[in-house]
């Protein structure tokens, strides 16, 4: 599909549906044998089709009793849920929804001062100096840690992903239809201000509500405006990091569509760089607006494979850095993961190319039973790879050397099998096709060509791998979101136009999450299971609240229970539902039973979610609210602006528009959540 009919289809509200509808396109040449294939080829073709579970597949699933005995599994169901709450009713307005009993409390905008020198937000006339000492847009991961024993003040982390310019500036509207004829150089900046991370200390009173600490001295703005970086690992100092600002390859200025991350065990903040392809700029176009890239510039062939350039954003109009055609190797500086050191706000982020180039959605971190520390990673694409690394060493009570532990390690991509094992096949040069005949030099060029290096190693092509979640146990959960690029029903691929997505769960071997081997499973088929064509699996007593579509972040808390945020995107039409936060049974006869506990308003995406460790606050993110798919919400039907959104949450003032917001969640007289 051409770029201009994906821009100019009335269907598409905005910018941002544009981007990801032109995203579904896959870029990996790999698809003889993807995770369709390989769940079809283990669960059989005709238990699987149309939503008609068959016997196996229903044990497999959810245990004998699902089979014989319903109205037993409903009563041990509901005597065994782990999680004790009065479900949300599902359905999608102007405001967000928490389960009765709980107070769900705004506790940042985007344009709060995050500074005591920070001046007041004024949305009709900002400016990039003022953004930087604000809260940032389309909060996204949300992670916390403590200052002090009883958790009640800490650093709140939080990624700032990508921004709305059609309800972020007045006067504007949308500008990919225009060639962004109104971006100026100083929206531009302000965009760049508005992204990247915040570092702000909160603190919680005696009443038991939080509060932003303005004058705390460990608040920052982390942004790709101004903020340096330095580079480690393999590709460090590697001749295609080399710039026209930095000749050394081993720094570079910000980092951008943070969308998940992770803390490690040591309590610093990893942001992982997303969709960066869409942030590169050329001039070269064609007539449709697709860049045309030189077949002799060294860099085609990668660039092929991540989507540079994506131009997205007018970024490279005004900045150098962002233009490929007088950068050609910035975009190899991208992609990455980035570690912060919240408790030291002088101190300079770094990349860890160890980690891998690729569209990296989460970073979150564990340690394996044999002290190594293990990170699960997904590549947000259609038919793209699940990952994790492991440490060489092991996490101590040293600091400085647990860094170290992100520099030197194994990056890993996994391959599923249709007998239910999963191998994890090691990305290292020299190995296997992994070698100069076959374009890899060094390492380095192992980890600035991930996709590629995992294409030759055979890895499975999944279905857009979101957030995955290791628990302490062995056990790690991956969020699939959908695939709606899944175009034939054959034997080998019974679930076309996969809109829903699926989670699977993984048992490394021997409970240690280091190991090269495990075992996988469905725990759940996402979407309505009252419409058999949809192909859902959930565990029977799933009520008509509680099951859900597009898995995208999640989180273990305390007490090892399994919690889903969704996205949707412009799809919620598909449906009805807003996106929202789920408790999913993992364990005993309630597997695969999901309850609604918090919905977003109309148009906004259910991120975070993190628990304190007492399991008494739920910090939740919700980004883009009043954007997405607002043609479907009957009586507005029509894509929002600044001036016309379809709500104004959370302020609900007339003058202002939609604010992306992070929300915490606690328990009305206290006490822990859901228990």
């Amino acid at each position: 599909m051409k770029r201009s009919d994906i821009v100019n289809d009335p269907s598409i509200g905005n910018k941002a549906e544009a981007f990801e509808a032109f995203d579904d396109i896959p870029t990996n040449p790999n698809l003889t044998r993807t995770i369709g294939d390989v769940i079809s080829a283990r669960y059989g073709r005709r238990d699987m089709l149309r939503g008609m579970l068959g016997v196996s597949a229903t044990t497999a699933l959810f245990g004998t009793s699902a089979l014989i005995a319903p109205k037993q599994a409903q009563a041990a169901a509901h005597a065994d849920s782990r999680y004790v709450f009065d479900e949300v009713t599902a359905g999608n307005d102007e405001t967000h929804h928490v389960a009765d009993g709980y107070d769900a409390q705004i506790l940042l905008r985007w344009g709060d001062p995050i500074t005591a020198d920070a001046p007041e937000f004024d949305v009709m006339n900002q400016t990039a100096a003022a953004q930087l000492k604000q809260f940032g847009y389309n909060n996204d991961y949300v992670g916390f840690v403590p200052l002090n024993d009883d958790g009640t003040r800490g650093l709140l982390c939080v990624n700032h992903e990508y921004t709305n310019e059609e309800v972020m500036f007045p006067g504007l509207g949308r500008q990919d239809r225009d060639g962004f004829a109104g971006m100026t150089a100083e929206l531009i900046d302000i965009e760049m201000a508005a992204h990247g991370g915040t570092v702000v200390e909160i603190a919680q009173g005696e009443d038991g509500t939080w509060t932003v600490v303005r004058d705390g001295k460990m608040n920052r703005r982390i942004t790709p405006l101004d903020t340096e970086m330095t580079l480690s690992g393999p590709a460090a100092g590697h001749k295609r990091l080399m710039t026209n600002d930095d000749p050394t390859g081993t720094k570079v200025i910000g980092t951008i569509n943070n969308c998940a991350g992770g803390m490690t065990p040591w309590g610093t903040w990893l942001m992982a760089e997303e969709n960066f392809h869409g942030y590169f700029w050329t001039d070269n176009v064609d007539a449709d607006g697709k860049a045309v890239i030189d077949s002799g510039n060294p860099e085609a062939t990668s660039y092929g494979r991540y989507g540079v350039p994506g131009a997205w954003y007018a970024w490279g109009k005004t900045h150098d850095r962002w233009n490929i055609d007088r950068e050609p190797n910035m975009p190899n500086k991208f992609g990455w993961v980035v570690e912060v050191d919240p408790m030291d706000p002088t101190s300079t982020p770094v990349k860890h190319t160890a980690l891998g180039r690729f569209r990296h959605e989460g970073a979150e971190t564990t340690v394996a039973s044999d002290g190594k520390l293990v990170i699960y990673m997904g590549d947000d694409n259609r038919f793209d790879y699940q990952y994790k690394y492991v440490s060489n060493g092991t996490v101590s009570d040293d600091r400085a050397a647990n860094t170290k532990l992100l520099e030197e390690g194994t990056l890993y991509v996994a391959r599923f099998d249709e007998d239910g094992t999963v191998t994890w096949l090691p990305l290292v040069h020299g190995e296997g096709p992994l070698t100069a005949e076959n374009g890899f030099n060094d390492q380095g060029d192992v980890m600035i060509d991930t996709r590629i290096a995992a294409d030759l190693l055979g890895a499975t092509p999944m279905d857009r791998p979101e957030d995955a979640q290791p628990r302490g146990d062995g056990t790690a959960y991956i969020m699939l979101t959908n695939n709606s690029r899944r175009e034939d029903a054959n034997a080998a691929n019974p679930r076309p136009e996969n809109n829903f997505g699926h989670i699977i769960e993984i048992k490394e071997d021997g409970g240690n999450h280091s190991a090269t081997r495990g075992t996988w499973s469905i725990l759940v088929k996402c979407g309505d299971p009252a419409i058999a064509d949809v192909g859902a699996q959930w565990n029977p007593e799933t009520s008509e609240n509680g099951w859900f579509g597009s898995p995208d972040n999640c989180a273990i808390d305390a007490d090892g229970r399994l919690w889903i945020s969704t996205d949707q995107g412009s799809n919620w039409g598909k449906t009805g539902k807003s996106d929202g936060l789920y408790a999913l049974e993992t364990e005993g006869e309630a597997r695969g039973t999901s309850k609604l506990f918090f919905r977003c308003p109309v148009g906004g995406e259910m991120c975070g979610p993190y628990f304190t460790d007492n399991g008494e606050t739920l910090f939740l993110a919700v980004q883009h609210p009043g954007t997405d798919g607002t043609k479907d919400l009957a009586g507005f039907e029509r894509a929002s602006t600044f001036e016309d959104p379809a709500t104004r949450w959370p302020d609900f003032d007339p003058a202002m528009p939609p604010r992306p917001s992070v929300v915490v969640v606690t328990k009305k007289g206290g006490g822990k959540i859901a228990v």
